[in-house]
């Protein structure tokens, strides 16, 4: 007669903890606004320095930031079109300027 094995990733009782779609989609979100439709990730950090796009200053190797890129962009996946801005210059980026180099 075969054993009966209860599954080990949530023991019998324990209470149902719904899924966080955020941490499983890789915290990848789409937003839509006047500037068009975008593909956003929050990152925590990363080991080289970026320069963002929207104040024209470095976002320091380490630090928490987001990236973005449009989701109409030529190739499917974006990596060329990758942008990488300061948390708050990406959310300020409709009442601002684009910066001029």
């Amino acid at each position: 007669m075969p054993r009966s094995r209860r599954s080990e990733r949530r023991p019998y009782g324990a209470p149902y903890v719904p899924l966080d779609v955020e941490r499983a989609s890789g915290g990848r979100r789409a937003e839509t606004g006047p500037d068009g439709e975008w593909v956003v990730q929050q990152v925590r950090g990363s080991d080289r320095e970026y320069r963002c796009p929207g104040c024209d200053q470095l976002v320091p190797a380490g630090s928490g930031h987001v990236v973005a890129w449009r989701t109409d962009s030529w190739r499917g996946d974006g990596v060329e079109e990758r942008r990488h801005w300061h948390t708050a210059c990406w959310g300020a980026r409709t009442r601002r300027g684009p910066t001029r180099r």
